[in-house]
């Protein structure tokens, strides 16, 4: 494992988390919790695919794991928003 297999799910986690906390504003968490749900997300979404597709240190590799990232740190920034949004109803 380097340092670019850690990087870049961190990376695009921590983007794919703050994207869709602008696009959807009324389940953000803000700054900090977009970014930190993005990497957490972003983490288990790179590892994810880097499992499916096996091949971690090749740049096709990582252009899916980096996707991979995206998705998961945007999913589950929504997926922890809305749950907050539901829970602050109550």
């Amino acid at each position: 494992m380097d340092i670019m297999s850690l990087l870049i799910p961190i990376i695009t986690g921590g983007v794919g988390g703050n994207v869709a906390g602008a696009l959807m504003k009324k389940s953000s968490l803000g700054l900090v919790g977009n970014t930190v749900a993005g990497i957490v997300g972003g983490g288990a979404g790179g590892t994810i695919i880097n499992q499916i597709t096996g091949s971690g240190g090749e740049p096709s590799g990582m252009l899916g794991a980096a996707a991979g990232s995206l998705v998961g740190g945007g999913g589950l920034m929504a997926v922890i928003g809305v749950v907050k949004n539901m829970m602050n109803k109550n």
